[in-house]
């Protein structure tokens, strides 16, 4: 170990291992080391035995439930929008080649107690039981508008200028209720709050073509895809992206160290009395606990069911968000639903997920608008996670240090994070202009 490398990663959680693939390809000399002996970090998959020892302290789940190894659980589950940043960065690593996607089922929202399809074209909006008979037809005007926007030509603007005006004054053009800005916003647009109103009306209406185009892209329910087995895929597909162009990975080496010079100055890594010398590291909060702090809670039910979930038109995937003022919330809610048709779980179980930003300290109570659309469940675990973000000046200490992840279930802010991440280390922007169609998903169950 004791070479020197440009780069050392610490953590393969997938934003860690995103980021060493994309480095490496670059040309640095990476090392990656993890503390423990499996992939992903905070994002790991684990099967049965061991989400039971993680969340029962044994490792001993009812037979009834089915062989171990069939369960690939991820604790951060997220789905990719199929036209999405992820996508887009996965192809330019070209590491699709390792990963098989397959269209998840169905997009929902709920609103006044009952769940609901994400109307995301003019059509759609025209058969949406969400909306009465006239707000239907201005939802579709405003959808036609949004579908025919082209930033670079003007005559898709409608006489206005989407970099100065706000959401809130696009959507009064329109005339909108509520309920259905409502759904737009956190469910087409994916925000997880309310801001997006008051800043310029671009990136909303860029959200909701990103959405559109990916619902026609697999002509599936969603405009989200997902791998095969599960994220626990990711991490490994990087880490052979990785090892392709030179880097170096090692698992299960404890009390990794960040050492410094005098200046504060990140140097290299101790593990097991060794040093690998470096000019950066990466990594998640984990590694440098005193360089971050925390920012909230994620309160989390993770549930293992015989069903989909109800009113979802039998979709073995598929996420509902549950929009804060539907819930009088401070946040959104998020269901999260895979099953065995993403060889996640044995034939006939589905593992669900409820995650939202914790507003109290009693995840039950919190979570129970959302667990409450489950129906039945066979089994139900309860966790919150702190969420960290980084304090430190990478300009001085060469640490870039991950956020923690949210309480979505999609990519879009993970990824966002990511490339920041990437500019600051390489002081580059993330070439993202590639051909989609070399990420490919199957429809079929």
């Amino acid at each position: 170990m004791d070479e020197e490398y440009d780069v050392i990663v610490l953590g393969t959680g997938l934003k860690e291992c995103i980021l060493s693939g994309l480095l490496s390809v670059d040309g640095l000399k990476v090392l990656h080391m993890d503390k423990n002996d499996y992939y992903g970090g905070e994002s790991s998959s684990l099967n049965l035995t061991q989400l039971w020892k993680r969340l029962r302290g044994d490792d001993q789940p009812p037979e009834q439930l089915g062989a171990s190894r069939e369960y690939n659980v991820d604790m951060i589950p997220k789905f990719m929008m199929a036209n999405g940043t992820l996508v887009r960065v996965l192809i330019h690593a070209n590491v699709t080649k390792y990963l098989n996607f397959k269209a998840v089922d169905g997009s929902f929202v709920y609103n006044k107690g009952k769940i609901y399809k994400v109307p995301a074209t003019d059509v759609e909006a025209l058969k949406s039981p969400l909306m009465g008979l006239f707000e239907k037809r201005r939802a579709r005007k405003f959808f036609v508008f949004v579908q025919d926007f082209e930033e670079s030509d003007p005559k898709t603007h409608a006489g206005m200028n989407l970099d100065t005006i706000t959401g809130k004054e696009l959507i009064a053009k329109y005339e909108l209720e509520d309920d259905t800005v409502d759904f737009i916003g956190h469910a087409l647009a994916l925000h997880t709050n309310d801001s997006y109103l008051d800043q310029p009306a671009i990136d909303f209406v860029k959200r909701m073509k990103l959405y559109a185009e990916s619902l026609a892209r697999f002509q599936s329910g969603s405009p989200y895809i997902y791998p095969l087995y599960g994220l626990g895929e990711l991490p490994q597909a990087f880490a052979r992206l990785s090892a392709v162009y030179g880097g170096t990975y090692m698992l299960n080496k404890p009390d990794c160290k960040v050492e410094f010079d005098e200046n504060g100055k990140a140097i290299g890594v101790t593990s097991e009395g060794e040093t690998a010398k470096c000019k950066k590291v990466v990594c998640d909060p984990s590694y440098l606990p005193d360089k971050v702090q925390p920012v909230g809670k994620v309160a989390r039910a993770i549930c293992i069911m015989s069903h989909p979930i109800p009113d979802t038109k039998e979709s073995h995937s598929a996420q509902v968000i549950l929009p804060q003022k539907q819930l009088g919330r401070k946040s959104d809610m998020y269901l999260f639903c895979c099953s065995y048709a993403h060889n996640v779980a044995p034939r006939g179980k589905y593992i669900a997920f409820v995650l939202t930003e914790a507003e109290t300290d009693n995840p039950e109570v919190e979570l129970k608008p959302g667990v409450d659309l489950l129906g039945p469940v066979d089994e139900i675990f309860y966790e919150t996670y702190d969420r960290f973000v980084p304090t430190n000046d990478t300009d001085v200490d060469h640490c870039y240090i991950s956020t923690s992840y949210d309480a979505t279930t999609h990519f879009e802010s993970t990824v966002t994070d990511v490339l920041a991440m990437y500019t600051k280390i390489t002081g580059k922007v993330l070439n993202l202009s590639v051909d989609l169609s070399e990420a490919s998903a199957g429809t079929e169950q």
